[in-house]
């Protein structure tokens, strides 16, 4: 494993520092916008604009990737998201923000495109497993510290921005001074959302209904982590404890849902997430909602990839990266609803309106599940694929999972 990662160190050094510094920047920009009185609706709005971003730059990044090569391509989305970052300094206007976070999402995906394409050519049939999992530690893990980056506001409200934009800047060094060459970029066709749904209902439900929850929540929990009197160093502390639980409980989970029916896992899994979800409704986030943000972050980020391996399960293998291709749009699509949806219930209720919604919203993909379990028969424990973590990134991810390249039965099992 260590050689494997060895081989690709530049990439994930590049995607650590990246995150580093833009993992925390959804976090930053809700913070601000509260505490100069913006509302929950129009946070929500500036929010929708980053994952909008994100997911048209996943459709149509891969053609400047294809037309410039791969660092030219990195070195210019990385350029426009440091510059980018710089620009929240100048002035904080909303509509501005709106603009700007949607730049980022687009330079973020971008990036994607470009490290998820090369690793994908740097690994082979015997190293895809290792490397998927260093690509997750360091995009997982560069988002969890950096959100401790909030609690140098106190010096000056502009060096959080500057900061970030140092880092972003940095990371173009491991990949421009690679010498590893640029790989061709395969484009997969996504399988269209009516497929997904006849081959598996509870897959493409739960990948869209958590892509709503998380965007939700990357979009708003920190607002609602202030308004319910936590300080800066406080939510910082909150958004790690989610992330980081998140990381936790994907493999426990994965494993665990290779030896039973799938689906329990994943309807068990569901009702942990709106189980902790009502849980910080009740409480708030201080104290035991820590653990409570831990538990909500370990189900809900666990739910993407049990969704893709329950959906896999049901699929040829030359279906496979279609089929995830496709579940990273419909989560993004789901990204895009949940900031507006979620603020909406905020402006009605109060700060704790976001996590009434997601434990709403939660509750009614756990329905559904208990549902798609009575109507359809269980995958026989010897024809579901193993299970394998996958971050909610671009379709380019997909030829990541070791599953896509390997040969099993071209009979799709029964829903």
């Amino acid at each position: 494993m260590l050689a494997a990662i060895s081989s690709v160190r530049s990439l994930l050094l590049a995607i650590l520092m990246l995150m580093l510094g833009a993992g925390f920047l959804t976090t930053l920009v809700s913070v601000r916008l509260q505490a100069s009185g913006t509302g929950a609706l129009t946070i929500g709005l500036v929010a929708t604009s980053y994952f909008a971003g994100l997911t048209a730059g996943a459709i149509r990044a891969g053609r400047l990737v294809q037309r410039v090569g791969h660092i030219r391509a990195f070195a210019a989305f990385v350029s426009l998201l440091s510059a980018s970052t710089l620009s929240y300094a100048v002035l904080e206007a909303p509509p501005l923000w709106a603009v700007l976070r949607f730049v980022d999402g687009c330079c973020i995906a971008g990036v994607y495109v470009c490290l998820e394409s090369w690793l994908n050519d740097r690994a082979d049939a015997g190293t895809r497993g290792s490397v998927l999992a260093g690509y997750m530690t360091a995009l997982y893990l560069g988002q969890g510290l950096g959100q401790q980056l909030l609690n140098v506001s106190d010096i000056a409200p502009s060096i959080p921005f500057v900061i970030a934009s140092v880092l972003i800047s940095l990371a173009v060094l491991p990949v421009a001074l690679t010498r590893m060459a640029g790989p061709s970029l395969e484009q997969a066709a996504s399988l269209q959302v009516r497929a997904l749904y006849a081959a598996s209902p509870l897959g493409i439900v739960g990948v869209a209904a958590i892509g709503i929850v998380l965007g939700a929540f990357y979009g708003l929990a920190p607002v609602y982590a202030r308004e319910e009197g936590l300080t800066i160093a406080k939510t910082a502390t909150f958004m790690t404890a989610v992330i980081l639980g998140g990381v936790a409980l994907q493999w426990p989970l994965g494993r665990l849902s290779d030896r039973l029916d799938r689906r329990t896992v994943i309807i068990a899994t569901m009702a942990g997430a709106a189980a902790a979800s009502l849980a910080l409704f009740v409480t708030g986030p201080a104290g035991l909602g820590l653990v409570f943000a831990a538990l909500f972050g370990g189900t809900s980020f666990a739910l993407y990839p049990l969704c893709v391996a329950h959906t896999n399960d049901h699929l040829t293998s030359a279906q496979r990266i279609g089929a995830t291709g496709g579940l990273v749009l419909v989560y993004s699509l789901g990204a895009v609803l949940g900031p507006l949806l979620a603020s909406a219930s905020m402006s009605g209720i109060g700060p704790r309106g976001l996590f009434l919604f997601i434990g709403a919203l939660s509750t009614g993909a756990f329905a559904f599940g208990l549902w798609r379990q009575w109507a359809g028969a269980a995958v026989p424990g010897d024809r579901q694929q193993s299970y394998q973590p996958l971050p909610r990134t671009t379709p380019v991810v997909a030829a990541l999972d070791p599953l896509s390249r390997t040969s099993t039965d071209d009979n799709a099992s029964q829903r």
